[in-house]
């Protein structure tokens, strides 16, 4: 050995190569002799070298770890208490502290993110969150780690630090690099289902008056449509489709105002239709007649729905509450009172909660039916609440209004996400069993949505019939039939329209733009709802 790292003295013990015991007297009295550190020289190479080689062995060796170390030490405040810390403590320090000052000055010349000038025989350990992109090393190890041999370069490793010069790097999760590189972000991306685009198909112009509302049989061979006209009529699903002369069954008259609602039994062959005339009605399809009224309402009716597994009926119009009616006996069960202004939409479930409304209030509440009492209120929307909607194979339900659409667990109405997109007022949504949800507005607007990632895959706008004006291009009510493969749209050109998916669209002619989508979640995942 060339130089001792310990200085000659008559109390250093030969046995050892530091300095680790001293005398305060001349003679060799063990009571006496006094613990000290070892000795630290920062003007050593040697010492350096040998506690660097240390470092290597135990700790991520990359500049951008080390430097988010360093980071760590100056919050915790550790310098002042360094003198109390051993000299190993204190020089892994300095070392942070050194590569922290290379990363924020960017005088990064060690493209590896290594320290030592010989790298030959050395391992070198990478944590998952210095992988950086996907396709390198770190899709190669099939692990949490990756190992770089001697003599082994990496070009993602270098273009890896290259890239983060400059950024705090924050422990866990894999950074999602733009293709620019400018910037990371740790948001989860779903992956979205691919739909096929949706074309028109059929318009059947039969109503003298804006369309409103639209029901299908539990059948799935009528459908039943109502609107300003006054009337009802019943139209045969598979004729239509084909824009078959004869689709058109029958025409049921009674309502003196516009037919807001409508609903077929799946127990009983009955129709029910209310009106913006205060009047709910029950129709017996064999034979074409008015066999209930049911009265109560002290302004119009606006929705309508029939609970899926108990003879019941709930409606809601502009006197700002919902009423649950007895089908049999007509008599009133609940007035569930708590909207400000009038209610526009109504979700009815067999399980809790069983009733959900939507109010012009901007508000959703969700309602025991057993007690009448309201269990949540949801005040995320900021403009009027439309129009709702669920689906059969999962708990959960959305919300149409002028601000977004929201999505919602079923149970207790926690928030999911915004499907944000849509700029108009959203006056009907539809979802069917394949996951695709259509939100249509008052200006014609059309976007289909997947549900499970909140993806628009397409955007279209409904063209008015000749003879309309430009201002009749709005849509109030859709549907999807029961297999999910047409749907019907209620619009205010008095026409009624049927689409279905384009049968010649793949993955390959209409792929999904996913560069937009990641951009559109990096976005509003930044944002505060």
């Amino acid at each position: 050995m060339a130089s001792s790292l310990a200085p000659q003295s008559a109390q250093t013990s030969l046995k050892r190569t530091r300095l680790l015991f001293d005398t305060n007297n001349n003679n060799n009295d063990i009571s006496s002799t006094q613990i000290i550190p070892p000795l630290y020289d920062r003007n050593s190479s040697i010492h350096k070298q040998n506690i660097k080689r240390r470092i290597n062995l135990h700790y991520p060796s990359s500049l951008t770890n080390l430097a988010y170390q360093g980071e760590e030490d100056e919050a915790l405040n550790q310098d002042n208490k360094s003198s109390k810390d051993s000299a190993n403590v204190r020089a892994i320090r300095d070392i942070r502290r050194d590569a922290l000052d290379k990363l924020r000055s960017g005088d990064d010349n060690n493209p590896t993110g290594s320290y030592g000038g010989n790298e030959e025989g050395r391992l070198v350990l990478h944590r998952e969150q210095d992988l950086t992109g996907s396709s390198g090393n770190a899709a190669s190890s099939g692990g949490d780690s990756a190992m770089i041999l001697a003599g082994q370069t990496t070009s993602t490793t270098s273009s890896t630090t290259t890239k983060q010069k400059g950024r705090k790097i924050r422990p866990g999760g894999i950074l999602t690099l733009k293709e620019d590189g400018s910037s990371s972000s740790n948001t989860n991306i779903p992956t979205p289902k691919w739909h096929a685009p949706w074309k028109l198909s059929t318009v059947i112009s039969s109503h003298l008056g804006w369309v409103r509302s639209i029901a299908f049989d539990p059948t799935n061979t009528l459908f039943a449509t109502g609107g300003g006209d006054r009337v009802i009529k019943i139209f045969d699903l598979a004729k239509s489709c084909v824009a078959a002369p004869d689709a058109l069954k029958i025409t049921l008259t009674g309502h003196i105002s516009p037919v807001r609602g409508l609903a077929f039994s799946d127990r009983h062959p009955y129709l029910f239709s209310a009106g913006e005339d205060k009047m709910i009605k029950c129709w017996d399809l064999e034979t074409n007649q008015v066999i209930r009224h049911y009265h109560g309402h002290l302004s119009g009716i606006f929705a309508l729905k029939l609970h899926p597994t108990l003879d019941l009926l709930v409606t809601g119009g502009r006197d700002a509450v919902a009423r649950v009616w007895d089908m049999r006996t007509k008599h009133q069960i609940h007035c569930l009172g708590g909207h400000d202004n009038t209610v526009g939409a109504i979700l009815t479930k067999g399980t809790d909660p069983q009733i959900i409304t939507g109010s012009y209030d901007s508000t959703i509440k969700l309602w025991d039916l057993a007690a009448g009492k309201c269990m949540t209120t949801l005040t995320h929307h900021k403009k009027s609440v439309r129009a709702l909607a669920q689906p059969e194979f999962e708990n959960s339900f959305i919300s149409g209004a002028a601000d977004n659409v929201k999505k919602w667990v079923g149970s207790d109405g926690r928030f999911i996400k915004n499907f944000s997109g849509h700029k108009g007022v959203i006056n009907a949504l539809a979802v069917n069993d394949d996951g695709v949800v259509l939100s249509a507005a008052d200006d014609g607007t059309m976007n289909f949505w997947d549900y499970s990632s909140g993806h628009c895959f397409q955007q279209t706008t409904t063209v008015a019939q000749p003879g309309s004006l430009d201002a009749e291009n709005g849509i109030f009510a859709c549907e999807f039939d029961l297999t999910g493969t047409r749907l019907i749209t209620c619009e205010a050109d008095k026409s009624i329209k049927i689409w279905k998916e384009d049968e010649k669209a793949s993955e390959m002619s209409h792929p999904i733009d996913m560069a937009k989508w990641r951009k559109k979640c990096i976005a509003e995942a930044k944002r505060r709802y």
